[in-house]
């Protein structure tokens, strides 16, 4: 038996890339999927109905279900919108992939405002409009659901100039997934993120992924990993950020070194000069 077989998922930012290949196996898997895309640029820009409505027909024409969604992540509307098409489409929700993503390169000091509001409104508030709706959907019908959030490892251990409003809204995201997962823990609802690296228009523009092996960055290599985290079987598995590069999957961490020796009156001036190096090591 296919493991997601009578399941709905939602992918967002389904039409290329990575979201491309999640929906395509979760199909696979027996799941019903929700294809949202707006099909704008890279940098938020645009629209192109067609690009969910070829996923969807990949989808179909492989003997899967699929429906497509135009609503453009970022609000609380277009995340209630997006779930429910799921519920109109299949009647129920039991999986929702927070995949989309736009970005754009500018210096600090020179980066524009509007830039800055509209990759953190797909990256951030995005991804928490629609864990909004999905969440409360999957609570009210008592369903042990998946919520899976995209980050990235410019917000783990990568520095990319020019990325700031990217790895800020990622950042953000990695906060949001554990807070999720600890709210869904009594209602049996998981959720997790991936820090993927695949061959992507966005990796091509930003991080010149297109010298890389391209069988080591195919975006298809991350369906197995998400169809886990999709299914009954990673029911105990939640609060995760996951890392996936060249084919390696690994835990995504903050740096936290050791504390140096707490001191009951507090630290002087001198003493933080002499030992906070040590803390900081070779790196700092």
């Amino acid at each position: 038996m296919q493991p997601l077989a009578g399941r709905v998922a939602i992918v967002t930012g389904a039409g290329r890339g990575l979201g491309r290949a999640y929906a395509r196996a979760l199909a696979a898997a027996g799941a019903r999927v929700v294809v949202n895309d707006v099909g704008c640029g890279l940098d938020g820009r645009g629209a192109d109905t067609g690009v969910a409505a070829a996923v969807v027909e990949e989808i179909r024409a492989a003997g899967g279900e699929a429906t497509p969604s135009l609503e453009p992540v970022g609000t609380v509307a277009a995340g209630e919108a997006i779930v429910r098409t799921a519920l109109e489409a299949f009647g129920r929700l039991d999986v929702l992939v927070n995949n989309a993503g736009i970005t754009a390169r500018h210096p600090i000091e020179a980066f524009p405002e509007d830039a800055w509001a509209r990759i953190v409104a797909v990256h951030l508030t995005g991804t928490f409009a629609c864990a909004r709706a999905a969440f409360a959907t999957m609570r009210t019908a008592g369903r042990r659901g998946r919520i899976l959030n995209t980050t990235s490892g410019a917000a783990l251990d990568h520095v990319y100039p020019g990325t700031a409003a990217y790895a800020a809204a990622k950042g953000g995201v990695v906060s949001l997934t554990r807070v999720i997962a600890a709210e869904g823990a009594p209602h049996g609802i998981t959720c997790n993120a991936i820090a993927p690296l695949a061959r992507t228009r966005m990796s091509t523009a930003f991080l010149g992924a297109e010298d890389e092996e391209p069988t080591a960055l195919d975006p298809a290599a991350l369906g197995p990993l998400v169809v886990y985290l999709a299914s009954e079987a990673s029911a105990g598995v939640s609060g995760a950020v996951f890392t996936f590069r060249r084919g390696r999957i690994g835990i995504g961490r903050l740096d936290v070194r050791e504390e140096i020796a707490p001191r009951d009156a507090g630290w002087t001036l001198d003493e933080l000069h002499a030992r906070l190096p040590m803390l900081l090591g070779p790196a700092g």
